[in-house]
């Protein structure tokens, strides 16, 4: 891009006189600081459109012959529904800011419309550039790397992405594939955006938190300070578009009608209560039945995933007496390592030609089973797809906000993503839908699913509004505004992070916490570990929480999985066991680390993921100021770095924590919530506090990523939390008020211990000056030394008297308690002589000393603080000597 500068320059020159082409370069800076396009002129020399569709030139961005692969894309490309669409869509594009753009999948608009937005002219010279906003990460990689393709051009290059802690793009990207969290954060920094021209949200209709939030932040930048030069296109297959323009002030909507290839919907006549059984008859039928054809079906999550690969198999296995063709069972979840991942884009078996007994010829076709999440459900294509199976459910975060609970749920999907799902067959040719569940019950879903605005924990997302300048919450234009006690309890949190003070105003920390990509207890945790001298360990500890378990439990391999899982477990604590994975897989060399992790059971891909995601987090601790070293030696104090680290995780995670009842029966402080700890976890010793990174909502409630913590704790680092006021009657309050009690008798002692320590260092430092003073003081000391005990008790009485006639008094009370002790000395010692004499030993010795030295300390107290008078009014005799002295020699001078 750098090349096509010079020549706009030239032809600028060459157009004006003689005297305009001295100040061009000053006329340049100005424009790339001005706001764009304020005349009509320059907006037309800005807008030159890219043309990649003549064949004799050269690549006008690479400026290199374009390859082979790029012509074969390009006859599929003409092909798509959305090229018909393309010039009224860069018409609506120049009149208007904002576009509501739908079409059903397999149209081309996620790949199309960036490219004919390029072609356009309005990456402005290469100056700005053109992004595109995915709802979920895989998505955003395999789009990218798609268009990179189409274009012709390396990923990374004229073609990015970015996704939490993985960023591949440079300064040369003009189209930047990300996700809309990313966004989010790029617009903490940047409030404006400034460095983009046009932003295109994809998938609206998956309504994530991020995409509600840019809906009305890009609403409000488009009526504030960008108001003509940014353009907004939201774009979905299924979407409500009459709730967006009415929005978005009525813009236009643009609808690409037809499709690639149809879809036959089927339905269920009555409805199954086992919907994993259904997805296995089904899938059997369609190897046994239907034509060529991949086949995809959608499932809740990894367990169910994993529970039905191996019921498929057996299944069809026992079904080979009827010669069938060759299969393939691929799972596919974000957990999964990525060699995993890639077999679902692998081609599919090879078909087999058998005899019949009649002699008819018959083709058994080979197919592959792809069980995935909803993680396939959205700009994620995958070829050779033809039967899709849809039992009708996921799962959901919802949070509820009395019990502070945020759980995956198992709940049935909307309407426009049962479409959704239906629009992954028919990409390659006609494809068939099979629904599990009736017509009716697909009339009674919802239109739209329930924006996650709604039913998630906004903690996370708050400190980062504040950061973007959103001032006032509740009076933020929401498309689909959350309820009052989200908001509250969103608020609540982050102020006992300490992110928010009482004003619902960021604090320091709440600035350091939002510069995180983490949740605020994670960011707060990185933080406070330089106080801890444990940055390093709980660097390697929030890495591995950023990342899927990196244990892999395969069901046939299961005994061998848990003995090597054996030698990184800590017997009290998840995180530690985490932290020993990550420090062995570091110290492994690069060649061999496939094979560790192949022995070890371990997913290499997370642990690939968490080495990335420690950089970046080092980077930015190392940014902000907060990083430093520790000198950790395992090998000699390893339990005292282990509580250091456990401190850390409270300073964090304080309000994630539990109280022991039964076994391994836990009640959740503040919540009153009975639950387990996973069975899954590491922890073997069961102590009374427990910290919980997670709480997992199934047929019974778990806590997860749990570490054994002591109580003391708790009231130590956050005692604004855990007052005995707010919590009811019962086990907790009862242990938090022993808990408090213990405190506040360790904060006593420690206090005295302070007194005593200042009395004695005032004592040492009376006496340094007596003996630099003169040699009268050594001898009074000598003479004081040689008294007896009954005068320096009498001396001590009247120095008391003429201070202070309440010492008076506490002195004679002291007296007084002096001979009843030498009264009661007296006569233990006459009963000892006498047990002596009967040849009895005396066990009582020990108590006899004890008062005599608690007597000898009250008499060296007092003796102390006579001394410290004497020395004070000997140097204020000093002072007032050498102020008469210095007076007499200025008189005299």
């Amino acid at each position: 891009m750098e090349s096509n500068k010079p020549k706009k320059k030239k032809k600028r020159t060459n157009s004006k006189t003689k005297k305009q082409t001295k100040p061009t370069p000053k006329t340049e800076t100005k424009q790339e600081k001005s706001e764009w396009g304020k005349t009509k002129t320059e907006q037309q020399e800005k807008l030159e459109p890219i043309n990649f569709q003549n064949k004799d030139k050269i690549h006008p961005l690479t400026k290199q012959k374009f390859s082979k692969n790029y012509f074969e894309i390009l006859e599929t490309r003409e092909q798509l529904p959305i090229t018909a669409q393309k010039e009224n869509f860069v018409k609506l594009l120049e009149e208007n800011q904002v576009i509501i753009l739908t079409g059903e999948t397999g149209s081309g608009k996620t790949t199309q419309i960036p490219q004919y937005i390029l072609e356009a002219g309005y990456s402005y010279g290469g100056k700005y550039r053109i992004c595109c906003t995915q709802p979920r990460r895989v998505a955003a990689l395999s789009v990218a790397t798609r268009v990179s393709e189409e274009m012709d051009v390396e990923l990374g290059s004229e073609v990015g992405y970015t996704i939490r802690f993985e960023d591949k793009s440079s300064p040369e990207t003009l189209v930047k594939y990300l996700t809309d969290g990313m966004l989010l954060r790029e617009a903490m920094i940047d409030n404006n955006l400034s460095q983009y021209s046009v932003i295109i949200i994809d998938e609206a209709h998956e309504r994530t938190i991020s995409t509600d939030i840019l809906f009305g932040l890009l609403k409000q930048l488009l009526t504030t300070t960008r108001k003509d030069d940014l353009k907004v296109i939201v774009m979905s297959a299924t979407i409500e578009h009459k709730l967006f323009q009415e929005y978005f002030n009525n813009a236009p909507h643009l609808d690409v009608t037809g499709r690639v290839y149809p879809v036959d919907i089927f339905y269920l006549e009555e409805g199954e209560n086992d919907y994993v059984s259904g997805v296995i008859k089904t899938s059997v039928e369609i190897h046994l039945s239907e034509p060529k054809g991949d086949v995809l079906i959608f499932l809740t999550g990894q367990e169910e995933i994993e529970d039905c690969c191996e019921r498929l198999y057996w299944r069809l296995c026992d079904s080979k007496s009827s010669e069938i063709g060759e299969f393939e069972i691929i799972p596919l979840y974000a957990a999964l390592p990525y060699y995993e991942q890639k077999k679902a884009f692998m081609p599919t078996p090879d078909d087999k030609i058998t005899t019949l007994q009649n002699g008819e010829k018959k083709t058994l076709y080979g197919r592959k089973f792809i069980i995935a999440t909803n993680i396939a459900e959205t700009s994620l294509t995958i070829q050779g797809i033809v039967y899709v199976i849809d039992p009708g459910f996921s799962k959901q975060k919802v949070f509820d906000p009395k019990k502070r609970v945020e759980s995956l749920l198992v709940s049935p999907i909307s309407r426009a993503s049962a479409n959704q799902r239906k629009g992954r067959a028919g990409r390659t040719q006609s494809g068939k839908c099979f629904r599990l569940y009736t017509k009716k019950t697909f009339e009674q879903l919802e239109r739209q699913t329930i924006p996650e605005l709604l039913r998630s924990n906004l903690g996370p997302v708050l400190l980062n509004m504040k950061k973007m300048g959103i001032i006032n919450l509740l009076m933020f234009d929401y498309l689909s505004p959350p309820s009052i006690d989200l908001l509250v309890r969103a608020l609540e949190t982050n102020h006992y992070l300490g992110g928010l003070d009482e004003d619902g105003e960021l604090t320091e920390l709440g600035h350091q916490i939002s510069s995180f990509p983490l949740d605020p207890q994670l960011a707060k945790m990185l933080i406070k570990s330089q106080q801890y001298d444990c940055c390093d360990e709980i660097l390697t500890i929030v890495a591995m929480l950023s990342t899927p378990n990196c244990f892999i439990r395969p069901r046939k391999r299961r005994k061998q999985a848990d003995q090597a899982r054996a030698r990184f477990i800590d017997c009290n604590s998840d995180h530690l066991t985490l932290l020993n994975v990550y420090n062995e897989y570091f110290t492994i060399q690069k060649n061999q680390k496939n094979q560790w992790c192949k022995q070890n059971f371990i997913n290499n891909r997370t642990m690939y993921q968490a080495v990335n995601i420690r950089k970046q987090l080092f980077n930015i601790l190392r940014r902000l100021d907060l990083y430093r070293k520790s000198y950790n030696d395992y090998s000699k104090n390893q339990s005292l770095i282990e509580l250091k680290i456990k401190k850390c995780l409270v300073e964090g995670f304080f309000m994630q924590t539990a109280y022991k009842l039964k076994r391994k029966k836990y009640l959740i402080v503040r919540d009153k919530q009975q639950v387990l700890v996973y069975p899954g976890s590491s922890i073997q010793f069961f102590r009374d506090w427990i910290l919980f990174h997670e709480f997992v909502l199934t047929e019974r409630n778990y806590i997860r990523t749990c570490t054994s913590i002591e109580g003391q704790w708790l009231v130590d680092i956050a005692p604004h939390y855990y007052e005995t006021s707010k919590f009811s009657n019962g086990r907790v309050k009862s242990a938090l008020e022993s808990l408090h009690r213990q405190r506040k008798s360790a904060m006593e002692k420690f206090k005295k211990k302070k007194m005593k320590k200042g009395e004695n260092a005032t004592g040492k430092e009376t006496e340094k000056e007596t003996e630099m003073g003169k040699g009268k003081g050594k001898e009074k000391k000598k003479k004081k030394k040689k008294k007896s005990k009954k005068e320096k008790k009498k001396e001590n009485v009247k120095e008391n008297v003429k201070e202070n006639g309440k010492e008076k008094e506490k002195e004679k009370e002291n007296t007084k308690e002096v001979k009843k002790n030498k009264k009661k000395k007296n006569k233990k010692e006459n009963k000892n002589k006498e047990k002596k004499k009967s040849g009895k030993k005396n066990k009582k010795k020990k108590k006899r000393k004890k008062t005599s030295g608690e007597i000898k300390n009250l008499l060296s107290n007092e003796n102390k603080i006579i001394n410290n008078d004497e020395d004070n009014s000997r140097k204020r005799k000093k002072k007032t000597k050498k102020k008469k002295k210095e007076k007499k020699k200025t008189k005299e001078k």
